[in-house]
């Protein structure tokens, strides 16, 4: 009953109250017209209030009876109103036709399709479209999957094009954790667990696993903070994990690190993590268990042989590009291939960071994924190596395009998080999310209801790959491995468009190893060297 007594049940309590006062008057006062109706209104919302505390549909409602009805007033109201009482989305349209509301539909199973054609500036500068065939492909009726395991690894999986990008329990709560995985195991995709660890929440859902190690090491360090191969060879071999990922930096604070100050290390994540309770939670901003690309690779190799053969890969906000290149080349000298790579855009999103990571700091995805993309093929090698990519991948036009520059598969984090119930009330930081979605508290996050969410990350995954589906067949294609730069076109002035072709050109196979004589390439090119992360001095 304690817990009613916060600042967010204010309303709740005072309907209450006004109900048992407006009751004990008309005790006294049985005929008094005003008191009837003042009696009748409150209780009305007390009943309210109860409904919506027990209801399991929406979180809002569970953690703010009565109050949070606001939002849903104001969604009510007309379609061209709406923007005055939310923000714009990335594309420029409103919220109530943006991308977000394409994802709460979809999760939702609602229609999702609207009339009137197009509410975007076709002639804007920076409109991208896809472009379709006369001849279209009979719609593809197997889900989208892909192999992921090069020449060293002897247990591959075969992964889904969309999957749930790293987001970290600790980051996340318990039960967003839980909805996000069992939506995964549903619907047959994977789930990143973020560098926070393999939390049990992770465990007793039964989705497959992708568990990301960060410079933390957190689930498989040391008391000192360094890497125990023991304790992950111990974790790695569990068969719900299929795959292993390094983790270098993320989009949102790349080169950063981080702490989790001493008062947020709860019990749960101390166990999960590996760590003192009472002591601050730090990730430092590089990692201890290799200094070198030479070294780095000998790690991955390690880390596959300590997983039982499972796919080992990294993750990567791409910075200075001779880095990338000198693990290109370690990768050449060493003979040593990572099973994947996975490219994280600087817009990718996080619970914290300093706006300056935030705006200025990492390459965007497209460029990150092109420039890895054109070196693995310049070093002749991208044959043993599939490519993730992370940023902001919400539609299956996100997926088509970002496939086209290269990916393999596709991750997305905040369109699952829109699943569970996010409403990008950016209070990550605070412990006070109004969803309980990006909270450690167990007041709030009791509001997400597990199964219904769960539901909805499945349905959102579901929907999401059968829209994919429609624009594969449209262009013509079997498969969205078969899109390529050429179909995708960009306007870059009201009477000029490129196309992806244009505007991001391809290196030819093997050409950096060879020598080449493209001057955008050939000077990373020179300053990077397989024994050191700096530069070459020239």
């Amino acid at each position: 009953m304690s817990a009613l007594f916060q600042p967010r049940y204010i309303p709740f309590l005072l309907a209450i109250a006004a109900t048992l006062l407006f009751a004990s008057s008309l005790t006294m006062m049985p005929h008094e017209f005003l008191l009837q109706i003042g009696f009748a209104v409150t209780a009305f919302l007390t009943i309210v209030g109860v409904h919506d505390l027990i209801q399991k549909r929406h979180a809002i409602l569970r953690n703010y009876p009565i109050a949070a009805h606001m939002r849903f007033i104001f969604e009510a109201i007309r379609p061209e109103m709406r923007q005055y009482f939310f923000e714009s989305d990335e594309d420029g349209t409103p919220f109530s036709r943006g991308r977000r509301a394409v994802v709460y539909q979809r999760a939702k199973m609602q229609l999702d399709v609207r009339p009137f054609g197009t509410q975007l500036e076709v002639y804007a500068d920076g409109y991208e479209w896809m472009n379709h065939s006369i001849a279209p492909r009979p719609l593809a009726r197997e889900p989208f999957r892909i192999s992921i395991g090069g020449p060293d690894c002897t247990r591959p999986y075969s992964a889904s094009v969309f999957n749930i990008s790293a987001m970290s329990f600790g980051s996340l709560s318990a039960n967003a954790i839980r909805a996000l995985n069992t939506g995964a195991r549903k619907g047959g995709f994977a789930h990143d667990t973020g560098e926070g660890g393999y939390s049990p929440y992770h465990r007793e859902c039964g989705g497959d696993i992708i568990w990301e190690i960060g410079s933390g090491y957190f689930g498989c360090r040391n008391p000192d903070g360094t890497f125990s191969a023991e304790k992950f060879a111990a974790a790695a071999v569990n068969e719900q994990i299929k795959m292993v990922e390094l983790k270098l930096s993320q989009g949102a604070k790349p080169g950063h690190g981080g702490v989790l100050p001493a008062p947020k290390v709860s019990k749960e994540i101390s166990l999960t993590r590996g760590v003192p309770m009472g002591e601050d939670c730090v990730s430092p901003a590089q990692h201890s268990a290799f200094s070198t690309p030479i070294e780095m690779m000998k790690f991955i190799a390690e880390m596959r042989r300590l997983s039982g053969g499972k796919p080992a890969g990294f993750k990567i906000c791409i910075g200075h590009e001779w880095e990338f290149l000198a693990i290109c080349k370690a990768m050449l000298e060493t003979k040593i291939y990572p099973d994947f790579i996975v490219v994280d855009g600087k817009e990718g999103g996080t619970g914290a960071a300093p706006p300056e990571f935030l705006d200025h700091v990492g390459k965007p995805m497209r460029q990150g994924l092109y420039f890895v993309n054109n070196a693995l093929v310049g070093c002749g090698i991208r044959q043993h190596i599939k490519i993730g990519a992370a940023g902001k991948i919400i539609t299956s036009f996100d997926i088509a395009r970002t496939m086209a520059l290269g990916a393999d598969w596709c991750n997305s984090a905040r369109g699952f998080m829109f699943a569970v119930g996010c409403i990008q009330s950016q209070s990550c930081h605070t412990d006070r999310c109004p969803t309980g979605v990006a909270t450690q508290d167990p007041h709030r996050q009791r509001a997400l209801y597990v199964p219904d969410k769960a539901d909805r990350v499945y349905n959102f995954h579901r929907s999401t790959l059968h829209e994919l589906a429609e624009i594969t067949a449209a262009a013509g294609f079997d498969h969205p491995s078969e899109f390529k730069p050429i179909h995708i076109s960009r306007r870059i002035s009201p009477s000029e468009v490129s196309t992806f072709a244009d505007m991001y050109p391809q290196l030819s196979e093997g050409e950096l190893v060879a020598g080449t004589g493209n001057p955008r390439w050939a000077k990373p090119w020179d300053l990077a060297d397989p024994h050191s992360f700096r530069a070459v001095a020239r």
